[in-house]
Parts: structure tokens; C-alpha cells; sequence
């Protein structure tokens, strides 16, 4: 029969890290709020922020008031990911991710990380997490910058050979669907991390409250 996840056949997750399986938001929020602050910029709330955040990253960076004209984008992304990196090893994972993991490895569905962080860092982070050993790969992004997991997500389909009707991408932002969209794979999005339900719904994706919920299939 094999394993089936809402009634589809499933050999494959690639798994969103940051604010699907690692609880960051705070430090997000912290973290563009201490940039906002030194610009004299109106800082963020949580809401505010999620209503906000997108990819790229830069694009979302204008948004919230930053003027690229009087300074290059690669200064407040470097200072974003300095202050990130110094204190990411503090952040915990969602609730039950162990056993979510747990459950699915015994279950014999292969598990992926697909990530815009950078790919280094994020096997660190994996790493510290003690979560490393539950993937097969690992994939991040060659740079800071958190353009685009489309290129990456290719790659790793093509690398992996994997099926995409037996497949699925489970993530937290609009940009998850998107690239889950034009691989032709489907997509779970989970409304406990960087964007609101109410964004995450308008994609008409299926939308988890959290991840407790995949266990529930």
C-alpha cells in the first residue's frame, strides 16, 4: 500500500527549515527590528511582520521602509545575518519535531531540506538541532542574500531522482508553494512561522495550524 499523507501516496518530503521545522520567528522579528531601529524606521510586530515578509528578501526590505538609493542592500542584509548567526543556536525547534521526523523515517518516507539560508550554516544548525541525521540532503543557498530555492529545488529533484507525484514540500511561506508550484509537486504550508494563515490560504494550498498535524493524516 505504502505511506499516504492526507490520501496521497508520499515517498518523498522536502522539508522548508526556517520557521517550518525551526521556531525563528522571535529572532527575526528582533533581529529586523535592532536594523530598523538604528535607520530610525518604524519597527515591526509580530502580526505587522507577517503580514510583510516575502521573497526576495530585498524586495520585502523596501517595503518596510529601507531606501536602497542611500545605501546597497548587501549592508543591512550582512548586518541581518550577523546578528542572525550570533544568535540562531538559541532558537528551539516547533513542537514535535523529533517525532514528526521520527514518525515518517519509520514509515519510510524519504526527508529533504530545502532551504534560503545559507547551505554552511544551515547544516550547523541542523546539526545543533540533532536533527542532521534524519535527511538524506540538505540544500541551502550558495549566499546571504535568500533570493530564491527555485534553482536549488531543481537540483535536488534531478540529483535524488525523485518522484514528484509521490513527493510533497511542506513549508511556512508563499515562496514554498511557489516553488512547489513550478516543479509540479504538491505543497503543505504550516501557519506558525514567518506568514499569516490568511496569506498562506489565499494560495489555496492546504494550511496546517501546525505541524502536530500532519500526524492526523
Amino acid at each position: 500500500m505504502g505511506f499516504k499523507l492526507f490520501g496521497k501516496p508520499v515517498e518523498a518530503i522536502i522539508w522548508d527549515w526556517n520557521g517550518t521545522l525551526l521556531n525563528d520567528l522571535e529572532l527575526c522579528v528582533n533581529t529586523i527590528n535592532q536594523l530598523l531601529s538604528k535607520r530610525g524606521l518604524p519597527l515591526l510586530s509580530f502580526g505587522k511582520y507577517k503580514e510583510v515578509f516575502s521573497f526576495p528578501v530585498k524586495d520585502y526590505y523596501q517595503k518596510i521602509g529601507f531606501d536602497f538609493t542611500r545605501e546597497d542592500f548587501a549592508i543591512p542584509a550582512r548586518e541581518f545575518i550577523d546578528i542572525y548567526n550570533s544568535n540562531v543556536n538559541k532558537c528551539s525547534l516547533h513542537s514535535r519535531v523529533v517525532h514528526i521526523l521520527e514518525h515518517f523515517k519509520i514509515n519510510g518516507v524519504q526527508q529533504f531540506v530545502l532551504s534560503a539560508m545559507k547551505e554552511d550554516k544551515l547544516k550547523e544548525t541542523l546539526i545543533h538541532t540533532n536533527i542532521y541525521y534524519y535527511f538524506e540532503q540538505v540544500l541551502g543557498l550558495n549566499d546571504h542574500y535568500a533570493v530564491s530555492k527555485m534553482e536549488r529545488s531543481k537540483q535536488l529533484f534531478k540529483q535524488q531522482k525523485i518522484a514528484k507525484d509521490k513527493s510533497i514540500i511542506i513549508g511556512d511561506t508563499i515562496h514554498d508553494f511557489e516553488v512547489a508550484q513550478e516543479l509540479g509537486v504538491d505543497c503543505i504550508l504550516i501557519a506558525d512561522g514567518h506568514q499569516s494563515k490568511e496569506r498562506l490560504e489565499a494560495t489555496n494550498a492546504k494550511v496546517l495550524d501546525s505541524l502536530d498535524e500532519l500526524l492526523k493524516s
